[in-house]
């Protein structure tokens, strides 16, 4: 974060908890959009084969994909 302490932001986007919890106060009047994704390395441990531990990364992608195109809408 320190290379952009002087960088002037808009908005800020967060994907996990973990980044949501850690990430310092940000100055200014910076929109913060936070949204939580599942861990699919996480989940693909208890997955019982390895097409079902593909498909949780491919349902997160997915959910990426869909969060990212609706992202627009949020900045308004």
């Amino acid at each position: 974060m320190d290379d952009f302490k002087d960088v002037q932001v808009a908005y800020f986007v967060t994907v996990c908890d973990n980044a949501a919890e850690s990430c310092p106060m940000l100055p200014g009047k910076a929109k913060v959009i936070r949204h939580s994704f599942d861990d699919p390395p996480r989940l693909a441990q208890g997955a019982a084969t390895e097409e079902e531990a593909v498909g949780h990364y491919r349902r997160v992608r997915d959910e990426i994909k869909t969060f990212i195109e609706n992202l627009p809408g949020a900045f308004n």
